[in-house]
């Protein structure tokens, strides 16, 4: 090929010469200024409000009797390891129970949304169970199933007050979760269901493979939340005797009429359960920012 034929070569790049103008240097100036000054009234408001409510609480007539009743290190560390050892526990029903709820509360959704006249009878028992459920004082429930089903003296059915108390839990939870996910389901619209099945998709299909994915996207949120008031609750199953961190607080405060063990198992619980909220909050803004930003949620 002559140097004539050659093909020409690609001109060299323009340089990016862009300069901000003045103003916008000026506004992000300010905007910086503004930040900074934001923070650090923030953080000398948060500063006064605490030393406010230290001398308030620490200048109080009882402040010493409460402290050595609430807040005793010596008692503190006596109880912690017996908490921490009661904790794993509560760790476990909120892991068990927490798969059985989801399940059970699907089903019971599914059962409401049901369509057609035969579906009737079970539409009518899930509806029932959730209204029930929904209305009945947690505690109740513990204390009926852990206190009435052995009464009972079925055969195979045990009297372990860990399973008993499980059982209430999932009961009350599952009714609260079907209406999260029925409102999920509901929340996607007919059309999608209407062009599932003109593709040939059968009814069960087209909620298996586009209502439900659509639909459980949605309440991953409230999910998340049901299961941080869950995770909370399993320390109810105290008063069926089980020894969980709440049991085992109570254990030495009979022993040493102090309370500071009740405060430890309370603060254990909220250690554990802030990174549960935390990713709760994380998931509901990443949601809430794709659904602003046109994506599928």
């Amino acid at each position: 090929m002559n140097e004539s034929e050659a093909p020409p070569k690609d001109p060299a790049p323009a340089q990016d010469d862009y300069r901000p103008s003045a103003r916008r240097l000026e506004r992000e100036r300010l905007r910086r200024a503004r930040t900074r000054r934001a923070v650090a009234i923030a953080a000398a408001s948060t500063l006064a409000t605490a030393v406010v409510l230290y001398l308030a609480v620490t200048h109080a007539p009882g402040w010493p009797r409460t402290r050595e009743t609430f807040l005793n290190a010596h008692y503190a560390r006596i109880a912690l390891p017996q908490v921490l050892k009661g904790l794993w526990l509560n760790v476990r029903l909120l892991v068990c129970c927490g798969a059985l709820i989801l399940v059970l509360g699907l089903l019971l959704a599914l059962a409401r949304t049901l369509r057609g006249p035969v579906f009737f009878p079970l539409r009518a028992l899930a509806t029932a169970y959730v209204d029930f459920f929904r209305g009945l004082p947690l505690i109740i429930c513990l204390l009926g199933v852990v206190f009435g089903v052995p009464a009972l003296r079925l055969q195979g059915v045990t009297n372990n007050p860990v399973v008993l108390g499980g059982a209430a839990l999932v009961l009350t939870y599952a009714a609260y979760v079907a209406e999260v996910f029925r409102a999920g389901i509901e929340s996607v619209h007919p059309s999608q269901r209407a062009a599932a099945r003109s593709l040939g998709l059968t009814g069960v299909q087209a909620m298996r493979y586009v209502v439900l994915p659509q639909a459980v996207r949605r309440v991953v949120p409230p999910l998340l939340n049901d299961l941080v008031s869950l995770q909370k609750d399993t320390g109810l199953v105290s008063i069926a005797g089980a020894v969980d961190a709440v049991y085992a607080a109570q254990i030495i405060t009979g022993e040493s009429f102090n309370y500071t063990p009740y405060v430890v198992a309370g603060l254990v619980f909220v250690a554990l359960t802030i990174p549960m909220t935390r990713f709760t909050d994380w998931v509901t803004a990443r949601m809430n920012r794709r659904q602003s930003q046109g994506g599928v949620v």
